[in-house]
C-alpha cells in the first residue's frame, strides 16, 4: 500500500521578514516555515487556514503576520492546547475567539472540539499546520496534528505540514504505548520518547494506517506524484534545513508555559509522571519539571511553594510549602545525566520515600495514560528496579524502532 503524502527538499531563498531582517543561512538549522518561497505558490489566490500557536515563527515574526503580509488570504486560525498565544494551562478550557491583532477568528481544537468540522473547513482551500512539538508522546500537539490530518483527508483539503526539528529527536526511549489506554495524551503505539519530527510522524500515522477508517481508505486509493503550484496534493511535509537527529536544537520560544528552558524540555519525559501522582511537578514555580515534591516529605529535603500564575492558575499544593527534590545543572549537565534515557530513579526514589504508599499515585489512574500501560505503577508499588523495568519495555520498544526508521527523512542518530 502506497502512501500519499509528499516530502519537499527543495532550496531555500532569503526574504524579508516583518522587520525587515533577513534569514540567514549559514548552518542554522532552517525550520520548514523559513523556506517561503518553497510553499508561498502554492497557497497563491487560495483561502489559507493556519493551525499555530506562539511557536510558529518565521525568523522573528509570526507566520500568520508574515502570510498576511505577503498577500496571502488567510480566512481562519486553529489553536490547540494552550491557545494560539500559547498562555493558556495546560487542560484549561480554551474558547473560540478572534485575534486581537489580525482580526481573524480563532477555532479552537482542544476539549470537545478536537476535529475541524465539516463547517469549519468548508471555506477553506488549504491547511498549513506550522507547531514547536517537543517530541514526547504525551504532549498533545501529535494527538491534534492526527485529528486535523483526518479531517483534511476526509474532506479532500490539501494540508501542509512545515516541519520543524525536535529537541529530543535524539534518543527513542520508555514504554510503548497499549492502545486500550489510548487517549488524547496518548493516541498511538509509540514509546514515551519516539524520536521523530512532527513531520516523520506525520509520515508515520499515514504509512501504518493509523488514521481514522474513512482517511484510511482514501489514503489507499489516492496516490500522488511529486506537486506543483497546477497538481493538487492530499498532505505535504516541508523539511528542515541543516537539521539530522544528533542535532541538539535549542527552542526560541518556550512551547506551552511550563515548558520554560530546555532543562525542563529535557528532562519532560522523565519528571511528568509525577503528574499521575499526588506530588507536585513544579507547576507553580519558576522550575516546572525541574522540581517535585509534597508537603509531607521529610523537611530536610529541598523546600518549595507552588503558587499561581500565568499558564498555572490552577495546581497541586499552591500555597503550602512542598519537600522534596530540585534537579540542579546546566543544560549540558543534564543532557550528559540523563545520557538518552528517561530518568525512572525520581519516580521510584519518590516513591519509597513516600508515607502513605496507597496515597501516592492519583486515584484516577492518570498515571497509566502517561505511562501508556497498567504496567509502570505496578511495578513500581512492587519495588521493581529500574533495570528490570527497563528490561520489559524492549520487545516493544525494538518493534517500535524498525517502525520508525521506514519514515525518517533526516539522518538519524545511529
Amino acid at each position: 500500500m502506497r502512501i500519499f503524502i509528499s516530502v519537499w527538499v527543495l532550496c531555500l531563498s532569503s526574504f524579508s521578514c516583518v522587520h525587515s531582517q533577513k534569514i540567514t543561512l549559514n548552518n542554522r538549522v532552517i525550520p520548514g516555515a523559513e523556506r517561503t518561497e518553497t510553499y508561498f505558490p502554492l497557497l497563491q489566490k487560495k483561502r489559507v487556514a493556519v493551525f499555530a500557536n506562539q511557536t510558529s515563527l518565521v525568523g522573528s515574526c509570526h507566520l500568520v503576520d508574515t502570510l498576511l503580509q505577503s498577500g496571502i488570504r488567510v480566512v481562519k486560525i486553529f489553536g490547540p492546547e494552550h491557545g494560539f498565544r500559547g498562555n493558556a494551562d495546560a487542560g484549561e478550557e480554551v474558547s473560540n475567539s478572534r485575534d486581537k491583532k489580525t482580526g481573524l477568528p480563532i477555532i479552537s481544537l482542544y476539549g470537545d472540539h478536537k476535529k475541524p468540522s465539516i463547517a469549519d473547513l468548508a471555506d477553506v482551500d488549504v491547511v498549513l499546520f506550522d507547531i514547536q512539538d517537543v517530541g514526547v508522546r504525551f504532549y498533545t500537539y501529535i494527538s491534534s496534528l492526527q485529528y486535523l490530518m483526518e479531517a483534511c483527508i476526509e474532506q479532500h483539503k490539501p494540508l501542509l505540514i512545515l516541519d520543524r526539528p525536535n529537541p529530543n529527536g535524539f534518543y527513542v526511549d520508555g514504554p510503548v504505548l497499549d492502545t486500550v489506554f489510548r487517549s488524547f495524551i496518548g493516541m498511538q503505539p509509540i514509546p514515551i520518547v519516539y524520536g521523530m519530527t512532527i513531520g516523520e510522524y506525520a509520515l508515520m500515522l499515514t504509512g501504518e494506517n493509523w488514521l481514522s477508517e474513512k482517511a484510511n481508505i482514501i489514503n489507499a486509493y489516492n496516490v500522488n506524484t511529486q506537486p506543483t503550484a497546477d497538481t493538487p496534493f492530499h498532505v505535504m511535509v516541508l523539511k528542515c534545513k541543516n537539521y539530522n537527529h544528533t542535532t541538539k536544537y535549542r527552542l526560541p520560544i518556550p512551547p506551552s508555559p511550563n515548558l520554560k528552558d530546555m532543562k525542563s524540555i529535557y528532562l519532560y519525559p522523565s519528571t511528568c509522571f509525577f503528574e499521575g501522582t499526588v506530588l507536585s511537578e513544579g507547576r507553580g514555580t519558576s522550575r516546572p519539571f525541574q522540581v517535585f515534591g509534597y508537603p509531607g516529605y521529610p523537611k530536610n529535603l529541598y523546600s518549595f511553594t507552588p503558587m499561581p500564575n500565568e499558564g498555572a492558575k490552577t495546581g497541586k499544593w499552591f500555597n503550602q510549602k512542598c519537600y522534596g527534590w530540585q534537579i540542579e545543572g546546566s543544560e549540558e549537565e543534564i543532557l550528559k545525566r540523563l545520557h538518552g534515557k528517561i530518568q525512572l530513579h525520581y519516580l521510584l526514589e519518590a516513591y519509597q520515600l513516600f508515607p502513605v504508599k496507597d496515597s501516592f499515585f492519583l486515584k484516577n489512574k492518570f498515571i497509566n495514560k502517561l505511562a501508556g500501560s497498567s504496567l509502570l505503577a505496578l511495578q513500581v508499588k512492587e519495588g521493581k528496579t529500574e533495570s528490570e523495568i527497563r528490561k520489559s519495555w524492549e520487545p516493544a520498544l525494538n518493534e517500535f524502532k524498525k517502525i520508525r526508521k521506514k519514515y525518517l527523512l533526516y539522518d538519524d542518530f545511529e
